[in-house]
């Protein structure tokens, strides 16, 4: 009997640590699943920027969410990872970042070969007329001093003809008379032998030929036959090619580097086995605002006329600043979007981990772009396959190039207000340029230009978007010139619509743009309506343009 009472209890102890244990896992299953469900999230396979903690449709298209994928959750928000697997097969490349300088201290600059501006030549007309005959009509044709260039009809030189034979038949009883007419077809640049064969003949001649006091290679040509020419107009431009310019690029931070005198080396892509020896003679010194940068010039030597003006150069300049340490990158590397320039990090080998990064971009060096900003030497950048790894990155709904970067300045409602008024001030200064009236747009600027100096903050990124705004509006307040104020308006407009993307804005904002403006390349503003109203042309061209985009 006491046998069979310890198996029953034996028994009935195993049945409650049975239970224990059992509730207890089965609990803590409960609660994982729970946790789970909790972090699990939900994203449009169309459009996976959004996320939603439950199942539903998507917001944009309708679609049914999927679960998001949720691996790699030890990785930052703006990280996402690919196999080595998709790797291989899209052939992603990557490259550590290095110098943009030689081993030596060498900068890169790029060019182009140009005209020695102090060796060209004008041949131009020295009295009115019809060209008849063009006798030069090519560009790069090589122009002789004596070389006749035209047959052109003057009824001007007609009549004189006419009272040159009257005065050389009377000569002899008039000297000076004679000698006074003679004067006026020298000056004309008539030719002795032209005047002797109509002193001879005593009839005028109907075409007069003229002839170049030039010599070069023509550069250009402004007449051609059936032309009318003008007393002091130009024919056509030479150039002596004997020596030429190359003409670089340098941006604000590689002024410093850069002082006349210096030797460079150039390079030539129609010769890549030559190297051309020369000194900097000129550095500009006047910033192209839009550009950020300043013309280097240099002198060459053009022996066999190798170098043609419009060839594209590089040159090797030692820098002259000590510790100058530029960061360049391949131009694979690098994508456009709007205003950004963006690029793709390798964070980590195992397993490969990306991440966008925007940079600022500075010189053009061949086929690479030296780095302002965004990069330091030692990281590893994609170089091949960037729009591949920049797909990925949108299909797991990290930040990509489709991603909008225009986050919201934090400004205090007054702040904010300010910079409204602002935009009020620069929309009158826009309707003033479409109605081509220099006058009020002065006034516009002047006027937000007083709002902007009301506005004071402390964090420096304002600060800077500021100066820009003051640089812009002052160069339209102090000029008279509609067209001078067109152009400043450009820059003007890209800081207005950046600021204007990064306030909350209580009226809606059209982007509008003009292909045609700013030397075809393009210009854009902002408008408060959708009809498009030219700033750059006015009524000479109102409606040149598109609405690109909306600021709601």
């Amino acid at each position: 009997m006491k046998k069979y009472l310890i198996y029953i209890v034996l028994f009935i102890g195993g049945i409650f640590l049975g239970y224990l244990f059992f509730n207890e896992s089965s609990s803590e299953e409960k609660h994982q699943h729970t946790e789970a469900e909790k972090k699990q999230l939900w994203t449009c396979s169309m459009h996976p920027q959004i996320e939603r903690r439950e199942p539903g449709d998507c917001p944009i298209c309708g679609m049914e969410l999927i679960p998001k994928d949720t691996a790699g959750s030890e990785l930052s928000e703006n990280q996402f990872t690919m196999t080595s697997n998709a790797m291989a097969l899209a052939n992603i490349e990557t490259t550590i970042v290095g110098d943009a300088k030689s081993d030596d201290g060498m900068l890169q600059l790029s060019g182009e070969i140009a005209a020695n501006e102090d060796k060209t030549a004008t041949q131009p007309a020295h009295f009115n007329g019809r060209i008849e005959k063009l006798y030069v009509k090519s560009l790069g044709e090589k122009v002789r001093m004596g070389q006749a260039i035209a047959s052109v009809y003057s009824p001007e030189l007609v009549a004189a003809q006419q009272e040159l034979i009257s005065a050389y038949q009377k000569r002899g009883s008039q000297p000076r008379l004679y000698k006074a007419v003679r004067n006026k077809f020298d000056n004309w640049r008539i030719s002795e032998q032209q005047l002797q064969e109509i002193e001879e003949s005593g009839k005028p001649k109907t075409n007069i030929t003229i002839y170049a006091h030039v010599s070069g290679i023509v550069t250009s040509i402004e007449v051609n036959e059936g032309s009318h020419i003008m007393d002091g107009k130009p024919i056509f431009k030479v150039a002596n090619l004997s020596t030429v310019w190359a003409e670089f690029d340098a941006y604000e931070n590689e002024i410093k580097n850069l002082k006349e005198g210096q030797k460079i080396q150039i390079k030539a892509e129609a010769y890549p086995d030559k190297n051309f020896e020369a000194q900097i003679s000129f550095i500009d010194p006047l910033l192209n605002s839009s550009t950020r940068t300043v013309t280097v010039r240099a002198e060459l030597a053009n022996k066999n006329k190798l170098l043609k003006p419009g060839m594209f150069v590089t040159a090797n300049v030692k820098s002259e600043a000590e510790n100058t340490r530029n960061i360049s990158i391949p131009k694979s590397a690098v994508m456009w979007t709007g205003e950004r320039s963006l690029v793709y990090l390798k964070t980590n080998d195992n397993p490969p981990t990306f991440e966008m990064r925007e940079v600022n971009l500075g010189a053009e060096n061949g086929n690479k772009y030296s780095i302002l900003s965004g990069l330091q030497k030692g990281d590893e950048i994609v170089t091949n396959g960037t729009f591949t790894v920049d797909a990925a990155a949108q299909l797991q709904g990290k930040k990509s190039m489709m991603t909008s970067e225009n986050k919201r300045l934090q400004l205090s409602k007054e702040v904010q207000q300010r910079f409204s008024n602002v935009i009020e001030s620069y929309l009158q200064l826009k309707n003033d340029l479409v109605n081509d009236n220099a006058e009020k747009a002065k006034t516009s600027a002047e006027k937000a230009l007083k709002e902007l100096q009301t506005i004071t903050v402390d964090e420096e990124n304002i600060s800077e978007k500021i100066k820009s705004l003051n640089e812009g509006f002052s160069a339209v307040s102090q000029s008279n010139d509609i067209q001078q104020q067109r152009e400043a308006f450009i820059s003007l407009s890209e800081e207005m619509i950046t600021v204007s993307k990064q306030i909350e804005q209580t009226k809606k904002l059209f982007i509008q743009k003009c292909p045609m403006a700013n030397n075809n390349q393009g210009a854009k503003w902002l408008s408060l309506e959708k009809e498009i109203k030219n700033p750059y042309y006015g009524a000479s061209m109102l409606g040149c343009g598109s609405i690109i985009e909306v600021i709601n």
